[in-house]
């Protein structure tokens, strides 16, 4: 029988608990819908989650629409009257003028986004100031996250054909630094309540020690201000945020973190300010199997849960709009 000596065994257990970790395999580990990896970070103890940048190329355009509001304001471009009895123009096709052209109208977007890190979805007490002034014990949910500038920006680019630009692809390009505009928000999703991201100051700086953060830890206003450098490296520098919530139920289960500010993407039904305007969002879904006692007792696992009996997994998969199981997706909303 072979013994190990101290030293041995203390690095036998460091190799069993990083592998150990970095070989969690969750609900979509092992296929090709999911492209995200975990890295152990070098700021704090524990396992990042890394989302990669996912832009799309049919996000760099919208289109073809028709420019209503520019028709209504400009009644005088329409064919018609003493000058145009028949309603059509003199020279050039009908599909030429202005007011056709603005029927058929493509618009087209430059498309950058950010790769998302984050340490587990945690808890903590923390005594922070009321209305009155007056310090209050309350549970606040956090979460330590980091962004990186990747590069990979989509836009569209034109090919001359007889004087005339025509766009049938895309190109990446990059820039030295980007800017981060975050909105994090985390939603009961058998209640549908929200909780918008709080700037606590006094939660901030123990959450930092708790984490073990070593680099600038920022809220979601201040890390605003900071430029994100672009990274070609996988072991880049990035910039480390936190996201805060008070007085989130008690009773919460079946939970998704919602990332906004990660691209600029987004989707409307035509145009205008009455034209429903959707933002493309980072869906994090998250489970808490506890109950109201010892609330920081309980450990809020990544992911959907996933149960044998048929009935009991689409119950769970109902509580979070799903047809199947998915740790995290893109949205707009």
């Amino acid at each position: 029988m072979m013994f190990l000596g101290r030293n041995a065994l203390i690095a036998l257990t460091a190799t069993l608990i990083t592998y150990g970790f970095a070989g969690y395999v969750s609900a979509q580990d092992g296929g090709k819908l999911d492209p995200s990896t975990t890295e152990e970070s070098r700021f704090a103890p524990g396992v990042l989650r890394v989302i990669p940048p996912a832009p799309e190329p049919d996000e760099t355009f919208e289109g073809p629409q028709t420019l209503q509001s520019l028709l209504d304001a400009h009644p005088e471009i329409q064919f018609g009257g003493a000058a145009h009895p028949e309603g059509e123009p003199h020279f050039d096709p009908r599909s030429r003028t202005l007011v056709e052209m603005a029927k058929q109208v493509i618009l087209r977007r430059e498309i950058y986004s950010f790769e998302f890190s984050f340490k587990p979805l945690r808890h903590i007490y923390i005594d922070i100031p009321n209305q009155s002034g007056r310090m209050q014990r309350k549970l606040i949910w956090y979460m330590v996250y980091r962004v990186r500038y990747r590069g990979g920006d989509l836009r569209p680019a034109a090919d001359t054909v007889a004087g005339v630009p025509i766009y049938k692809r895309v190109e990446e390009v990059h820039y030295e630094s980007r800017r981060f505009f975050p909105m994090l928000v985390l939603r009961n999703q058998a209640t549908d309540k929200n909780y918008v991201d709080r700037i606590l100051p006094t939660a901030q700086d123990k959450i930092k020690v708790r984490e073990q953060i070593t680099a600038p830890l920022y809220n979601s206003v201040e890390i605003t201000r900071v430029k994100v450098p672009y990274s070609a490296d996988d072991s880049g520098d990035g910039v480390w945020g936190v996201a805060t919530w008070e007085d989130v139920d008690p009773n919460i289960d079946f939970i998704s973190v919602e990332v906004f500010g990660l691209t600029n993407a987004f989707q409307q039904d035509g145009e205008g300010a009455s034209a429903p305007y959707r933002r493309k969002a980072l869906q994090l879904n998250f489970y808490r199997p506890g109950d109201t006692v010892d609330q920081t007792d309980d450990e809020i696992r990544f992911g959907v849960p996933a149960y044998a009996d048929a009935q009991e997994q689409k119950y769970i998969l109902d509580q979070y709009g799903l047809k199947e199981r998915l740790d995290y997706g893109w949205i707009f909303r």
